[in-house]
This record gives structure tokens, C-alpha cells and sequence, in this order.
């Protein structure tokens, strides 16, 4: 059977629901309830010792994207994240939430400019060999510079959002 990240908020490929979407706190002009969406996942590969999970923006107007929830380490026998852990709920030992491009470790929900087309919000789940090297400061290209040579298998899901 394959490596599969799932959902009960989202299905693959279809637009957030306004609970997933950034809040007015952030300044970005957006008035969704910042909530994480559940994620779970089944089949990771042979030899996992760790998972790190990523939500990313490729279509943020910024030449290199943006990076809107990271969260490294989670044990190896961890198999779901429920709604709403990444606004400072306890993730399983050994976990950390780092650095997003908002500026500070946590979920930050979608947000495209107004008017821009639909932009795609990829949560990509790295099966990993080892333990990502991270504090909760770590940018997410120094991140995504270490799961590039210690990932050995990635699920991804996909969600849309346009304002």
C-alpha cells in the first residue's frame, strides 16, 4: 500500500474551509479561524524514525513561496494531528513547530493577495531516516535543505484557497 496523507477537514485537490483560513490577528486582511486542519496519515515506508510536516504556498508572489506551517520530529508511531494543534496545541514528544515565513513558529493559514488566482496549499508529509537538526528558529530552507538527503518517502495533500 502507498504512503497517503489524509484528512477529515480536506479533501486532495478541493478549496479550505474558511475554520483553515488566516485570521484577522496576522494583518493580512483575511477573517478565517487559523485552525489546522486533522491530518492523518497510514503506510509510511520501512526505516521511518521520524516524520517532519510542511504546508507551503509555490504560488505566493515572492519569487520563492511561502512557508505557512512546519513541524518536525514527530515520532515515528504518530499517525494523526488533530484540528487545531498548530495554534499551540501539544504536539507528541519530541516535536517541534519551527519558524514560518509569518515570521514565528505555528500555523498560519492561507491568505493569497485579493483577486490572485487560486493558490495551492501543498502539506507534504516526509517520511524521515533520523531527526531533522532544527530549533524552533530554523528557517524552512535550512529545513528543506536537510529532508532533501534524509526523506525517503513523502505524502502530500493539496488545498486551495482565493479571495
Amino acid at each position: 500500500m502507498a504512503f497517503r496523507l489524509l484528512s477529515s477537514d480536506l479533501k486532495d485537490g478541493e478549496f479550505l474551509k474558511s475554520d483553515h483560513i488566516l485570521s484577522a490577528a496576522y494583518g493580512f486582511g483575511c477573517l478565517g479561524g487559523n485552525r489546522s486542519p486533522a491530518l492523518s496519515w497510514e503506510n509510511p515506508p520501512a526505516g521511518t524514525e521520524s516524520f517532519t510536516l510542511t504546508m507551503y504556498d509555490p504560488d505566493a508572489p515572492t519569487g520563492s513561496g511561502f512557508w505557512h506551517w512546519l513541524v518536525c520530529n514527530l515520532p515515528a508511531d504518530c499517525r494523526a494531528l488533530p484540528a487545531g494543534i498548530g495554534m499551540g496545541g501539544k504536539l507528541p514528544a519530541g516535536a517541534i513547530e519551527t519558524r514560518t515565513d509569518f515570521g514565528k513558529p505555528g500555523y498560519g493559514g492561507p491568505c493569497p493577495p485579493e483577486g490572485d488566482h487560486p493558490h495551492r496549499y501543498l502539506f507534504a508529509l516526509h517520511a524521515v531516516k533520523g531527526k531533522v537538526q532544527v530549533t524552533a528558529d530554523t528557517p524552512a530552507a535550512q529545513i528543506g535543505f536537510q529532508l532533501h538527503f534524509m526523506t525517503i518517502g513523502r505524502a502530500t495533500l493539496m488545498g486551495l484557497f482565493k479571495r
